[in-house]
């Protein structure tokens, strides 16, 4: 059931859950907290912003990227996090319907999302991300029609193995937090699509840094973030990780099917 109700409410959660998360990767980032009655505020100015002020991308818009208050400009990295939340929501809503595999989904990309956020920033994963990530696994593959426990398992030990030899054979190139992260995800995933979000992302990150070098952005001793291109390899997978398993005649197994 992918009908344009069905879309049009993920595309307006998802944007949702980007701004959210883009606060919550912020505030971790710098040790403040961002649950219980922590309010936003302007950056600059710090006025306590309203509603009027928090609505994704139309907020951004009608404001014209500048605080109510002050007049501050308002980072583009705001909406810019809405919009990919909206964009996320929106075609895994198109790919998946309303089904037990749409949750999966969800909970797979903006995981990845956060953690991509915290990484690009900071250049840091909180390791309680990765684990929220991995326990939603375990209670979603409890769900009628969520596949099985075993699956998820062998999926995080998959994920976090491949991750551990790069770090151990490039002696400290990629940190211990993206192994957490792929093992939070692989928990969700499965074996088959974490071996293929893995190579997914590894072949953006390939494509992107080529295409940096040859433009002279980039050069050969300096680090690109992975989480980013892991987040991008999550994503198609979890679009066309199915359909292109069943060219290797691999059956992706529930709930992916």
């Amino acid at each position: 059931m992918n009908s344009w109700p069905v879309v049009l409410f993920f595309t307006l959660l998802g944007a949702s859950l980007g701004s959210f998360l883009n606060v919550v990767a912020g505030r971790s980032v710098a040790g403040t907290p961002w649950w219980g009655g922590s309010r936003s505020q302007c950056p600059r100015c710090g006025a306590v912003l309203g509603w009027r002020d928090l609505v994704p991308v139309l907020s951004w818009m009608v404001l014209r990227g500048r605080c109510r208050y002050c007049g501050g400009r308002i980072a583009f990295r705001y909406v810019a996090a809405e919009i990919c939340g909206a964009a996320m929501g929106g075609v895994l809503a198109w790919r998946w319907g309303l089904s037990v595999a749409l949750f999966f989904s969800m909970v797979t990309a903006f995981g990845l999302f956060l953690n991509a956020l915290t990484d690009l920033e900071e250049g840091y994963i909180f390791d309680i991300f990765p684990l929220a990530m991995g326990i939603c696994g375990i209670v979603l593959r409890l769900l009628p029609e969520g596949g099985s426990l075993l699956d998820g398992l062998y999926g995080a030990a998959a994920g976090f193995a491949i991750i551990a030899v790069i770090i151990l054979l490039s002696g400290g190139g990629m940190g211990w937090g993206d192994a957490t992260l792929t093992a939070g995800a692989g928990m969700i995933l499965g074996w088959k699509l974490t071996l293929l979000t893995l190579y997914l992302g590894f072949m953006a990150g390939g494509v992107f840094s080529v295409a940096l070098l040859a433009a002279g952005k980039l050069r050969r001793k300096d680090a690109v973030p992975l989480v980013p291109f892991l987040a991008v390899g999550g994503v198609l997978t979890l679009l066309f990780g199915p359909w292109i398993l069943s060219l290797l005649n691999v059956d992706p197994g529930q709930p992916w099917r």
